[in-house]
């Protein structure tokens, strides 16, 4: 069924866990994540970045996001992440995400509250949740940047949330987009701070690579989103090519359910690992 996200974050915040929001390039990853929520009856979270849309179009791939989590056995959130231009921001409301996400976190403080709450008032008509980051998580959705980790202030994190009224709040404790060159090293201080001060449930972008111990504890530390976007493109193309090179590829679905296996295997992995299990 399809929900506000806002609504999956609460019930998690209340019951200490974090659920898994999954990047989709396709029909084929969207099914994969399903069928993983449907098996063990989890909450789930569909979503695209602006930067990827030229290869897979919003007004393509938003309708199919939408139509399959009213289809959902168990709830699902759709969710439009690191917005950057209110154009796609409003166009993905518009088509029924559930949430949406303005990233400002490269603007100065003032100017970020002030774009996030632009933001804030447009999703209100349509009734959907709206996240924002502060510090910059480190790389770049798609890999063409290589952004530096400025980890999260504790005082500009209060400030914000205080300021907004946010629903969702991603923060940088040393995290980063895309396949880490080294064994990321989080600042679980500063999360406790933020944990400690901020009310809203707090994000974590640059999933892939981060130890399962390290995924338990940002669970158990006020992290209630959780985002998974290379490791699960990584794990379809692996899967694919595995089934190539076992000859169990005879015609193109077998390549379709190859790509759903992929996506259900990373997707399952890590419902797992964050405890989202039975809490739909």
């Amino acid at each position: 069924m399809l929900v506000n996200m806002k609504n999956l974050l609460e019930k998690a915040q209340k019951e200490n866990y974090a659920v898994g929001s999954f990047s989709v390039a396709n029909m084929e990853m969207v099914l994969g994540v399903l069928k993983a929520a449907e098996e063990l009856n989890a909450p789930a979270i569909l979503q695209i970045a602006e930067v990827r849309l030229k290869q897979s179009p919003l007004e393509i791939i938003g309708p199919l996001m939408v139509a399959a989590a009213k289809s959902a056995k168990t709830p699902v959130a759709v969710h439009f992440d690191h917005g950057k231009t209110l154009e796609k921001i409003s166009q993905a409301l518009e088509l029924g995400f559930t949430s949406v996400m303005f990233d400002g976190s490269h603007l100065p403080l003032i100017e970020n509250i002030a774009q996030t709450n632009a933001v804030i008032e447009k999703a209100k008509a349509y009734g959907a949740s709206v996240e924002a980051e502060i510090g910059c998580v480190g790389g770049s959705e798609d890999g063409s940047e290589d952004i530096a980790i400025n980890c999260t202030s504790p005082d500009e994190a209060l400030t914000f949330a205080d300021k907004t009224g946010v629903d969702a709040l991603a923060i940088a404790i040393g995290n980063a987009h895309g396949n880490y060159k080294e064994e990321p090293k989080l600042r679980f201080d500063i999360l406790e701070k933020v944990a400690q001060r901020v009310s809203a449930p707090l994000v974590l972008h640059g999933g892939t690579g981060i130890s399962e111990q390290d995924f338990v504890r940002c669970s158990k530390t006020g992290i209630r989103k959780i985002n998974i976007a290379t490791a699960t493109f990584d794990s379809v193309e692996n899967c694919v090519r595995a089934c190539y090179n076992n000859n169990d590829i005879k015609g193109y679905y077998d390549l379709q359910a190859a790509e759903v296996q992929g996506a259900y295997e990373n997707v399952k992995r890590h419902m797992l690992i964050f405890g989202s299990d039975n809490k739909a």
